[in-house]
């Protein structure tokens, strides 16, 4: 287990799909919890193997909502709901950068656990908005994408001033 080096906006790494995982095996659980401990050295509550240059759909959640960390192989979002709510988003490709965005307030999504047990789970809220999240991740789209254009390029400069 170790802290990995997170790639950084605008790399275009991030812009790049994930593969599916097809190996559940320890070398998974190894990138696990190596995305663990990155997740929390950041911090964060949710990370993605694309966040730190590896092209795998897996994404570790950290959230009380949830009961602790939730490892997640291959999700995908089987259903959403019509209800929307907003939330402060950001990404630990981009810290100190946030912004609101709206994302359905409920979805059902299907994943793989670490031994490869196929689940499906409802999830509602912040945990729902924050797996929307990583999910846009591992199909390559940052999150600056569900922004509108003048709100995504004031962020863009705000942050690239802080850099400074």
């Amino acid at each position: 287990m170790s802290v990995r080096s997170i790639i950084r906006f605008p790399d275009p790494a991030l812009k790049l799909p994930c593969v599916p995982v097809e190996a559940f095996d320890s070398d998974l659980r190894a990138l696990a919890d190596d995305l663990h401990d990155t997740l929390r050295a950041a911090p964060g509550v949710g990370i993605t193997a694309a966040h730190i240059g590896v092209a795998l759909r897996l994404v570790v959640l950290d959230l009380p909502e949830i009961g602790g960390r939730r490892d997640y192989v291959n999700p995908e979002i089987l259903w959403t709901s019509a209800e929307t709510m907003e939330h402060i988003e950001g990404s630990v490709s981009m810290p100190g950068a946030t912004e609101t965005v709206t994302r359905p307030r409920a979805i059902d999504i299907r994943y793989h656990d670490l031994d490869g047990i196929l689940h499906e789970q409802r999830l509602e809220g912040f945990p729902g908005v924050c797996m929307q999240h990583e999910i846009d991740q591992l199909d390559g789209m940052f999150w600056l994408q569900r922004l509108s254009r003048l709100k995504r390029d004031r962020l863009i400069r705000r942050w690239e001033r802080g850099l400074r």
